[in-house]
């Protein structure tokens, strides 16, 4: 019992009981889980092979769980009811599905009908707001002109004076003839247009005695002016040509004096005074003869290069150059540049005086006693002596020789003759930073020659010219300002010479060279500019206006459009800028150049001397460009605007107004191609939508004519195809008649521009009118060891050039370039078929002084995927590179300027009211 008692209630026996009882329930729990599987896994087994036994017995009938026919199913009595309402179910959904589908159809013609009626909807307000601009344009158009009070004239109609006109008293010394006593401005009325009619000088007795090159490059001159008629009736001018004549042992009797002045006055149209009438003697040579001495050319002008006092009348005759390049244009390779400005000589002179007046030194009076009486009728012998003394001083390097080398030229008495031939005489002026000209000691001989030959020669070459002798009559005189590129010092002031030129800066030195070179090449340097100067100058002394110059016929290519025109999202998207009107304004032109009949009196020293643009000389066009002078004038006709008050000055938003001082204008784009249909689609899609676009003008530089089937875009302006008739890059810069606008966009086919980069392109050109405003820069660079000029692309902070890839320019430029620049270097653009757009930038540089403006930080504009470009070549660069020192040879000079000055718009906040936020700089 105590065991017992030990076992139950002390230590190891209650231990024992509690272990045992665990693992008992440890048992039951294991049994259970394995009953429990049994049944879960076992149970279905067995069962579902007892049920497959039982589906496999031969008796159908007794067939209890396999599957069974559809028909089978059906015999079950209480499963009829739900096949029969299963069918039905499925007839009506049929039925359903198919009124479904009808539905569906109408719904998507509905639909349809609607998108019509949107298309409608919105056409009709397009042409709505189209009709109101056109409107709005046409009252604003109205406004301008009732504020003008400037109505349309129409031309008065021109009365011809009778054939067998009177004519007007003669004056009582002819001599004393001035326009207002010996012209006939009723032939020349200010809407004829100035017609001349040019004598054939063959059908005439001296005509046979005449130079055949002055004779061939006269009547070449003479065909090519717009002035030159065939009408004698209208003619306003006549002009006859009597010289240069040949070089015979004794002068034919026909042009002795007396015959001369008998054929003058048997001219068909002479009307016993020759009133009307310019008589031209061209001279190619130093001792050319003077026929017209002793001649009496009645009311007739005279044009030559040497007169006598006695024959001499200013402000009605002409002192002409000489025509040393007849049937030629000048070899600018020959031509040296304009820099260095100082050269190795500082003055050079070389002349021989076979004939001298008495010489005022060998008097026995001095020189203050000669001031008091009477002037020395000769300075030569003094010039020579001051010269000397200069040259042996040697404080600068000179060159004077009174002695010809070689046999001297002809010459007129007390006239210093040339020495040596043409080539050498330029040669030593190459090396001449001054050139004396020593006017002849006759105080009767105005001019001769001689002298103008001496000029004709340091211009070209571009040695300054020192005139010694202030009673000279330069060619031209009043009209050219002669001080703007010569130096034209009296005789008693030899002394000082070398003072004066010493004194000369380097910028007023090269200034003066380039005025000269300016001058030599528009009124001296070939045939063309001598007898084109001779008609200006009277024209403009009669206050006609010039003619329209010529615009380039525009020989349309037919074309289909029917293709809608998309709108690239990357072309539209501007981001946060937006820089586009939202209305669409219908094209219009920009107004033409309204100013015809003031020009000659209000432009009259700006035409004539300004470099190098020769406004007066050559027909005006449309557009003329304003100067920042004239800015005061602009506004294409918009009126003057008020100086205080009114509206402006508010922070108006950027994209709520043009901008620039010209409210309303567009702009032209012209796109060159050249077999590439598809990039030229694809690149007039994109312009689709683009803001103040005015047409489209793709000049069509290839041979073959566009596909026939190809489908051009619908963009919302007008597309014209021009056809060109050679494949040439100087097309791309013909102005183009049907270029109605001052703005050009000049354009690559494969360039790829934004919406909104185009018109922050055109905002900046609006305010920078005379210069190139584009988006690809380059510059030029100076290649010491080769001593030659370089073209380069790298990307840098510094450009001189813009490409007219992507660029515009007044359409002003373009006539510049086509009609006025050295064919020389239009014919480099066709050999090379390159460097159109760099002799583009030099014509501006070269006529405004200024570096062209590049806009956004964009440095090329190709796209990819286009088929290979000309500027791909490997020969591309090498090309340009001959390029530029050949334009630097014809100019002179480097043109081109630097510049790191770029626009770029920049979004920023300033006090402005509250509605009016953002505003646009320009940095």
């Amino acid at each position: 019992m105590t065991g017992y008692t030990m076992l139950r209630n002390g230590g190891v026996g209650n231990g024992g009981q509690t272990c045992m009882l665990r693992w008992s329930n440890r048992i039951r729990l294991t049994w259970l889980s394995f009953t429990l599987f049994i049944i879960l896994v076992f149970f279905p087994l067995i069962a579902h092979y007892y049920l497959t036994t039982l589906d496999e017995a031969d008796e159908a009938g007794k067939r209890i769980f396999g599957p069974r026919a559809g028909n089978e199913l059906c015999e079950v009595k209480h499963v009829l009811d739900l096949c029969r309402i299963r069918e039905s179910v499925s007839e009506e959904l049929l039925q359903l599905e198919a009124k479904r589908q009808e539905l569906n159809s109408e719904i998507a013609k509905l639909n349809l009908k609607i998108e019509a009626c949107k298309k409608s909807i919105e056409n009709a307000k397009q042409d709505l707001l189209q009709l109101k601009n056109v409107i709005s344009q046409t009252e604003h158009s109205y406004k301008e002109l009732m504020a003008q009070n400037q109505p349309k004239l129409s031309l008065p109609i021109r009365l011809l004076p009778e054939k067998d006109d009177a004519g007007l008293p003669p004056p009582k010394v002819i001599r004393g003839c001035r326009l207002h006593n010996c012209f006939d401005y009723s032939r020349c009325p200010l809407t004829s247009g100035f017609p001349v009619y040019v004598y054939d000088s063959d059908q005439f007795a001296f005509g046979s005695y005449l130079d055949p090159l002055v004779k061939q490059a006269f009547q070449a001159t003479a065909r090519a002016s717009v002035y030159v008629t065939e009408n004698a009736d209208i003619a306003c001018l006549y002009v006859i040509l009597v010289g240069e004549i040949q070089e015979p042992v004794v002068l034919p009797v026909v042009l002795r004096p007396a015959k001369l002045e008998k054929q003058l006055y048997s001219l068909p149209h002479w009307r016993t005074d020759g009133h009307n009438h310019v008589i031209i003697n061209l001279s190619r040579k130093s001792d050319t003869q003077n026929l017209l001495y002793n001649v009496s050319t009645g009311r007739a002008m005279v044009a030559q290069s040497t007169f006598y006092a006695a024959q001499y009348r200013p402000g009605f005759d002409l002192v002409v150059s000489p025509l040393v390049h007849a049937m030629s244009e000048p070899n600018f390779m020959e031509i040296p540049p304009q820099v260095p400005v100082k050269r190795k000589y500082l003055f050079t002179f070389q002349g021989e005086k076979i004939e001298s007046l008495r010489s005022s030194l060998q008097e026995a009076r001095s020189f203050e006693e000669e001031m008091e009486g009477d002037p020395p009728a000769d300075y030569d012998d003094r010039i020579i002596a001051t010269l000397k003394a200069v040259q042996d001083s040697k404080l600068d390097q000179v060159l004077v020789e009174f002695t010809c080398k070689n046999q001297p030229k002809p010459s007129l008495p007390t006239e210093w003759a040339l020495c040596g031939e043409r080539e050498d005489r330029l040669e030593l002026l190459k090396l001449s930073t001054f050139a004396l000209i020593i006017t002849p000691g006759d105080p009767h001989l105005v001019i001769s020659s001689g002298c103008a030959t001496r000029l004709f020669e340091a211009l070209e070459v571009g040695a300054v010219p020192v005139v010694l002798g202030e009673q000279v009559q330069l060619p031209y005189q009043d009209m050219l300002q002669w001080n703007e590129a010569a130096l034209v010092v009296p005789k008693p002031r030899v002394t000082e010479v070398h003072f004066l030129l010493r004194s000369l800066s380097d910028s007023d030195l090269l200034a003066m060279r380039r005025q000269g070179r300016f001058l030599w090449e528009t009124y001296f340097s070939t045939a063309d500019s001598i007898f084109n100067t001779v008609l200006a100058m009277i024209r403009t002394r009669i206050q006609i206006p010039a003619a329209p110059i010529r615009e380039e016929a525009a020989a349309e290519i037919p074309h289909r459009s029917g293709k809608a025109a998309g709108t690239d999202p990357n072309m539209a998207d501007n981001g946060d800028l937006d820089l586009g009107p939202v209305e669409t304004e219908p094209p219009y032109a920009s107004p033409k150049y309204l100013r015809n009949f003031t020009l000659t009196v209000t432009d009259f020293y700006r035409s004539w001397n300004s470099a190098p643009g020769p406004f007066h000389l050559f027909p005006h066009t449309p557009f003329d460009p304003v100067l920042p002078s004239e800015a005061k004038f602009l506004g294409s006709g918009t009126g003057f605007r008020p100086i205080g008050g009114g509206a402006g000055g508010s922070g108006k938003e950027f994209q709520a107004a043009l901008g620039g001082n010209v409210p309303r204008e567009q702009f032209t784009v012209v796109m060159l191609t050249y077999e590439r249909e598809e990039v030229l689609m694809n690149s007039l899609e994109r312009l689709n939508g683009l803001p103040y676009l005015n047409k489209v003008v793709v000049v069509w530089n290839s041979p073959k004519l566009p596909s026939e089937d190809l489908l051009w875009p619908d963009i919302g302006v007008p597309i014209m195809v021009v056809r060109t008739e050679k494949n040439s890059l100087n097309n791309r810069f013909l102005p183009w008649n049907e270029i109605e606008t001052e703005a050009i966009l000049s354009i690559d086919d494969d360039a790829h521009l934004r919406h909104d980069e185009i018109m922050f392109g055109f905002r900046v050109w609006r305010e920078a009118r005379d210069r190139i405003v584009g988006f690809p820069g380059r510059y030029h660079a100076w290649d010491i060891p080769h001593q030659s000029w370089l073209y380069n692309s790298n990307y840098s902070c510094e450009l001189s050039m813009v490409l007219t890839g992507a660029a515009f320019f007044h359409k002003y430029y373009a006539y510049l370039y086509s009609y006025v620049m050295p064919q020389a270097i239009r014919d480099m653009v066709d050999e090379y078929i390159n460097c159109e757009d760099i002799a583009m930038n030099f014509l501006v540089s070269h006529i405004t002084r200024k570096p062209p403006i590049k806009v956004t930080s964009r440095w090329t504009f190709r796209c990819p995927g286009c088929p290979q470009a000309l500027s791909h070549d490997d020969s591309h660069f090498h090309e340009r590179h001959k390029c530029i020192n050949f334009f630097v040879k014809v100019y002179g000079y480097m043109p081109l300027l630097y510049t790191q000055f770029r626009v770029d718009s920049v979004l920023f906040k300033t006090r402005l009211p509250h509605d009016k936020t953002k505003c646009f700089k320009f940095i």
